[in-house]
């Protein structure tokens, strides 16, 4: 397509005889391009001088105006480097007139036009770098650094902060650098010989591209976003600049980093550098503290700019004033900084493009986030036409009743129709920032508090989560809506408390409160789990983070399965750096998705079985994609494991997929050396020792106590021979064993076993030996004899048991449980479940089946109870420990009308089950 067709708007000439003197200029141009030139020049006086100096190159360019600028980059490039500063001028002036030209006429939409000008930026402050670097090395002041080290300048990087680090400069931009060196690029004793000559070179940079001499002037370059800049050379080492950010570093500066791009220079080694400040950028919990911060910013600049008072357009700054460009921008990123620390997706540097990530994610109204696009794009064009003018670097709309004229027709547009247009969508902007900040950054007064608990609030004060001025002045903002939701619990006394336990126990609070008035839908979450249970509250004071996945967006979606879950955490693991912190990560992961299994159950929106076997989910996954993480962890020091690898085996509740909030996990580790005698590494291990260790290694990964806490206890005691043998055994020994030595009772633990991570083969193998051992043919009567001196060796070590707990007593899940193995066994049955097991004994003619109903009934009734109680507490399980809230959910899991009734269909179910187990092993019924 010619230049001419692509054509979509035009501006008209507000000077004819500017207009006809530019016409003069060009006399090769015709139809519409003849009309853009004149309406160009006929307006904007720098436009018509910009025409007049470049009128030979502009033919050229319009007839394949996209590789214009390509072809005017690569003759820059090999331009010599006496001609750099002039010959960067003259560049500038054909960009800023192509670029211009497109840009009036429609021929490219504003993300071209400003990458085009970001482009320009990138190759200006690279080929100025190279000039003075390359002159300090060729003076031999930039020590061990020779003429193959001028193509990335000796080992500084310009960071483009800002609009240019967003690939979003506007016509006549600043460009905001932060110039850093790579210090490992030198000995130590050369440190301050480098970093001078680097100081140097980035003065002269500057000058070069900052200067304005007969050929103008490239663009104006600000270095003040680096560190505490009135103290630090123009030039720091990026060790230096590191040490700032993870000390320092402020909320702004922060945001700042979310444009930053390594532009020119050595760029490697700035997104070396980029990478090192993600945790500094990118906080792993939900940060909404970052809103007051930006609230107070968007104040400060209203108050020293004079900003205040109504939209108003005479004079009206497009970019700082109310409904301009940097409130866009700060809304966009700040909720970038909230919730980028947890999803990398929205860690983009463009505004358009940060605003549709949000809305893609859900962290914005999608039709809030296309307003403001659109809002984006149309203040930006407008602010390109307004330094158009006169190349002068303003956001301000004209004061005088001329220049407005004048600027409307740049822009091609009727003055009334353009002004009520520009007001209309300021205030709209406004508005939503408005709402935004008062809404989410807590503006606005605080509501009357209600005269209720104030033995227990005056204690609040004291508690560490209040010790800062700062949690104090949000806490303060939140309290009297957090008393009045206490006021209206069922029991307000005994939620009160319950809330000040959760407080009591938090050791900081800026974060969480910052978090609670943004989502005041988590207040209530809160007080509905603290009110149900104290001891979940406590927990939930010392791991607050796992609010962030309520706000995540699909907190109450559907759950997402375990190959879901897997991929999940894989992801989560892959952008940690080092394995402690993959080791945190993977227990940040556990606990938001644990949390989220048990906010569903407490809330009825899932059921004892769907609850259990998301329990396993979350823990199977997180064996599944840890094991690798440990492997690789292990093998970096005494080599990849030897032989075909190991299984990951999970017995118990883990294998048949019955885990509740408390349960620990029962594993067997199982490999294969396959001869192989030992590994080949730094440190080398016989291959029994290797697999021991790398268990170990395991057990430690899952059970330490990190920053943050542990993901589960591990049992081990399944394991063949049990405490008595390795930790580790080969698939030899566990197949030898399982068919010469083994115990009836491991051979029932089999039933219930599930390979759950580790080397497919391996895993497939384990699985055939086990199917192989449990079709094994069996004595009935031996195998009963068994079970039942087992039954009674457990009442005589356990004994009884107490009335509320679902597990330990006859007739209780224990019992059943080991009834429903046996019948798996007898029946050579492979099924992990309770009901199959159940099943299996009567298919076999072993159990009755109302017997086998009356076992798999209570059983569910005890599990049901069993997994309410272990969401509330971990003690022993009382109807006066539950509290109203707990036994209202114990009550809505188990069916019953009140714990009186509950106790009465507990006691006769479980002395039905008694019996029935009583009849299956010929045993007399016990006293």
């Amino acid at each position: 397509m010619t230049f001419a067709s692509r054509l979509t708007r035009l501006p008209t000439a507000y000077d004819s005889d500017h207009a006809a003197d530019t016409a003069a200029e060009v006399p090769w141009a015709s139809g519409e391009v003849r009309d853009l030139l004149t309406g160009a020049g006929g307006t904007s006086p720098h436009l018509q001088s910009l025409i007049g100096k470049e009128a030979g190159w502009l033919q050229g360019a319009l007839d394949d105006v996209d590789a214009a600028l390509p072809s005017l980059f690569a003759e820059l490039r090999e331009g010599p480097v006496e001609r750099r500063a002039d010959d960067l001028r003259r560049a500038k002036r054909r960009v800023a007139l192509l670029t211009g030209l497109c840009d009036l006429g429609g021929v490219w939409e504003l993300e071209a036009v400003t990458q085009a000008l970001s482009d320009f930026a990138d190759l200006a402050v690279h080929l100025a770098l190279q000039a003075t670097v390359g002159h300090e090395i060729r003076r031999g002041k930039l020590p061990g650094q020779g003429e193959d080290d001028i193509a990335d300048a000796g080992g500084i990087v310009a960071l483009a902060m800002g609009k240019m680090g967003a690939g979003e400069l506007n016509y006549s931009s600043d460009i905001d650098l932060i110039c850093l060196f790579d210090e490992t690029r030198f000995a130590p004793e050369d440190f301050h010989d480098a970093r001078a000559s680097f100081v140097r070179a980035t003065r002269k940079m500057c000058g070069m591209l900052s200067d304005l001499t007969g050929e103008g002037y490239v663009f104006r370059t600000d270095l003040r976003l680096r560190p505490d800049p009135a103290v630090t050379p123009v030039c720091m080492a990026m060790e230096a600049a590191e040490r700032y950010y993870e000390s320092l570093g402020r909320t702004w500066e922060r945001a700042a980093y979310i444009k930053a791009r390594a532009a020119a220079g050595d760029i490697a080694a700035g997104e070396r550098f980029l990478k090192t400040l993600t945790p500094f950028v990118w906080r792993r919990h939900l940060d909404f503290a970052a809103i007051r911060d930006a609230h107070e910013m968007r104040l400060r600049i209203r108050a020293q700019k004079g900003l205040g008072g109504p939209i108003t357009l005479s004079g009206h700054d497009m970019k700082l004033g109310r409904g301009g460009i940097r409130e866009i921008e700060f809304f966009t990123q700040t909720r970038q900084i909230i919730a980028g620390g947890r999803d990398p997706d929205l860690r983009v540097r463009g505004t358009v493009a940060g605003l549709a990530k949000l809305a893609e994610k859900g962290w914005v109204p999608e039709e809030v986030a296309s307003d403001l696009t659109d809002a984006y794009r149309a203040h930006r064009e407008v602010e390109h036409r307004v330094q158009m003018l006169r190349d002068a670097q303003t956001h301000d709309l004209p004061s005088s009743e001329d220049e407005m004229a004048r600027l409307a027709c740049l822009m091609g547009r009727d003055r009334d129709a353009l002004e009520a247009e520009l007001h209309q969508r300021l205030e709209m902007v406004h508005e939503v920032m408005e709402d935004f900040f008062a809404r989410e950054g807590g503006g606005g007064r605080a509501p009357e508090e209600p005269e209720f608990g104030a033995d227990t609030t005056q204690r609040w004060p004291t508690y560490p989560a209040l010790r800062s001025a700062r949690a104090v002045e949000i806490f303060d903002r939140l309290r009297p809506e957090i008393l009045r939701r206490l006021s209206r619990a069922a029991k307000p006394d005994e939620a009160l408390l319950a809330f000040d336990g959760f407080l009591a126990g938090l050791p900081a609070g800026v974060q969480l409160f910052s978090l609670f008035e943004a989502n005041p839908q988590l207040i209530d979450l809160l007080i509905d789990i603290v009110s149900v249970s104290p001891d979940l509250g406590r927990y939930l004071s010392r791991n607050a983070g796992v609010f962030d996945a309520v706000i995540g967006g699909d907190f109450f979606d559907d759950w997402p399965g375990l190959p879901a879950l897997v991929a999940s955490l894989e992801r989560t693991l892959a952008r940690e750096g080092d394995y402690e912190r993959r080791l945190d990560a993977a227990r940040r992961w556990g606990k938001e998705w644990h949390f989220r299994a048990g906010v569903h159950l407490l809330r009825g929106l899932i059921g004892p079985e769907e609850a259990a076997a998301q329990y396993s989910d979350v823990a199977e996954a997180t064996l599944t994609a840890l094991w690798p993480v440990v492997v690789e962890e292990f093998a970096a020091k005494h080599g990849d494991p030897p032989g075909r690898g190991a299984a990951v085996m999970g017995m118990g509740s883990l294998g048949s997929r019955r885990l509740h909030a408390r349960s620990d996990l029962d594993l067997i580790v199982i490999y294969d050396a396959d001869g192989v005698e030992a590994s080949e590494g730094r440190k080398p291990l016989s291959s029994r020792v290797y697999y021991a260790r790398l268990t170990q290694a395991l057990v430690t990964a899952i059970t330490a106590p990190m920053a943050e806490g542990r993901l589960y206890e591990i049992d081990m005691r399944l394991r063949p021979s049990g405490n008595q043998g390795p930790v580790a055994t080969s698939l030899t020994s566990f197949r030898d064993y399982q068919a010469r030595e083994a115990w009836t009772w491991e051979h029932l633990a089999l039933t219930r076993a599930r390979c759950v991570a580790g080397a497919a083969e391996i895993c497939a193998e384990v699985e055939a030996v086990r199917a192989e051992v449990l079709k094994t043919p069996r004595d009935r009567a031996a195998v009963l004899d068994e079970v039942a001196t087992m039954r009674a060796r457990i009442q005589a070590a356990k004994g009884k048991g107490a009335f509320w707990d679902p597990k330990i007593g006859r007739g209780r899940m224990q019992e059943i449980e080991l009834v429903a193995q046996t019948g798996a066994l007898l029946a050579g049955k492979d099924t992990r479940s309770v009901a199959g097991g159940l099943a299996a004994a009567t298919g076999c003619g072993w159990l009755g089946p109302q017997d086998a109903e009356a076992l798999e009934a209570t059983h569910g009734a005890l599990w049901a109870l069993q997994i309410g109680t272990r969401l509330i507490h971990d003690g022993p399980v009382e109807p006066e420990t539950l509290g109203d809230g707990g036994a209202a959910v114990v009550l809505r899991l188990t069916g019953a009308e009140s714990l009186e009734a509950l106790a009465g269909t507990l006691r006769s179910a479980t002395e039905r089950a008694a019996a029935a187990i009583d009849r299956a092993l010929g045993q007399e019924a016990a006293a």
